[in-house]
């Protein structure tokens, strides 16, 4: 009783956390399917997915299966060993990308970072990489520089250097920034942490023409993007491009931490021994894990995606509302951007109210990022929870 009661205050008080989270104040127990489940045993729609990684839902049996297995086994050998299950998902990974080798490792962060070095390491005396405005690549020093976002470098200045911005969906921009020192683009295909932003349908077309003309390496971050959360495997075959280096992480094993960078051969013929690596990445848990997810990635989900997500598109843009700037997305990955106005109504925690799990995206855009296996009543139970947040909101 004294230790329930302890860890109740500890939850309550938060005082032992570093508070570089603003989290609401609600504790999730447990969750199954689409739903999660607070201590109250109150039931939520989830519509973030852990951001973009739950993709198959909660305590999905067959997933779950295959991590107990691996749990029965062993959690942790190093890097220094074979890996059979790290050459399968490899192997998947490579198939589905047309690109050749994989590096695994925990988070997108890391995966972008392998990505940065990489790129230098194939640019030899080239090491400027060029990247976008509104981008977000991660939080840890390279990847942060690399983060075409002001807010984010507040307080953490000198940056690495080595990095150019331009804007996003400006080809030309691109072409004209690139000097001799320029060794890689480095983009998102979708931008997410910056508003679900989606480019024109020229616009990667045009980067990955411009890379072949000045031998550069395209980076695709599919950190957000890939894994089936656009209705495709990578959200990149949407554009009919080929990058040199591929991003994942967050839905790649559906809550488990690992980060991958799927590289060309002419990029992994750079990489030697000792380059690059990690302790615990490839973990044979999440490697587990991930190799359900792949699996799971059928043409009927990715085609369920689409759908889902069309549907969920349409019935949003039926909505008449003062409020409502522009619904954009692709697949299950759709932000609908508010009015300037709006921004001091807070719609998630109005949405939280109504049981359903959202979060933002950029200035004043909701991100939803619903799980794969969402149906039509999930899609109307969403709605019209909006719908009566709509009806709640009143401007100051």
């Amino acid at each position: 009783m004294y230790l329930q009661e302890k860890e109740n205050s500890v939850l309550e008080s938060d005082s032992s956390l570093l508070q570089n989270y603003k989290r609401y104040p609600i504790e999730f127990t447990h969750g199954k399917g689409v739903y999660l489940y607070d201590r109250n045993g109150d039931e939520y729609l989830d519509f973030l997915c852990g951001i973009a990684v739950t993709g198959f839902g909660h305590s999905h049996p067959v997933i779950k299966r295959a991590v107990d297995e691996q749990l029965a086994s062993f959690w942790h050998v190093s890097n220094l060993f074979e890996s059979s299950g790290q050459q399968i998902l490899a192997e998947k990974l490579a198939g589905l990308s047309d690109l050749d080798k994989v590096f695994f490792c925990n988070s997108g962060t890391e995966a972008n970072e392998a990505a940065i070095k990489f790129a230098r390491k194939f640019g030899e005396k080239r090491t400027t990489i060029i990247s976008a405005e509104g981008s977000f690549h991660g939080r840890t020093m390279g990847s942060l520089s690399a983060s075409a976002q002001v807010k984010l470098w507040q307080g953490f200045q000198p940056l690495t250097p080595g990095f150019k911005y331009v804007p996003f969906n400006d080809a030309e921009a691109i072409r004209h920034s690139i000097t001799e020192d320029v060794c890689a683009i480095m983009l998102e295909p979708i931008q997410g942490e910056g508003g679900i932003v989606v480019p024109s349908q020229e616009y990667l077309k045009e980067v990955e023409a411009i890379c072949k003309e000045n031998n550069l390496i395209l980076i695709l971050d599919e950190v957000q993007t890939g894994m089936g959360r656009t209705g495709k495997i990578f959200a990149h075959q949407w554009f009919d491009i080929a990058p040199d280096i591929i991003t994942l992480a967050k839905g790649i094993a559906n809550g488990f931490p690992l980060g991958a960078a799927i590289v060309s051969s002419k990029v992994a013929d750079k990489i030697k021994p000792g380059d690059h690596g990690s302790t615990f990445g490839g973990n044979p848990v999440s490697i587990a894990a991930a190799n359900v997810v792949v699996n799971l990635l059928t043409e009927e989900s990715l085609i369920n995606i689409s759908n889902c997500g069309k549907e969920l598109m349409n019935e949003l843009q039926k909505i008449n509302s003062y409020f409502i700037k522009e619904i954009r997305g692709l697949g299950l990955m759709i932000g609908i951007e508010f009015e300037e106005k709006v921004l001091n109504s807070n719609i998630v925690e109005l949405l939280l109210g109504k049981k359903i799990v959202t979060y933002f995206a950029g200035r004043n855009t909701l991100r939803m990022l619903p799980p794969y296996i969402i149906n039509r009543s999930h899609i109307s139970q969403f709605i019209y929870s909006f719908k009566s947040v709509l009806n709640d909101i009143h401007l100051e």
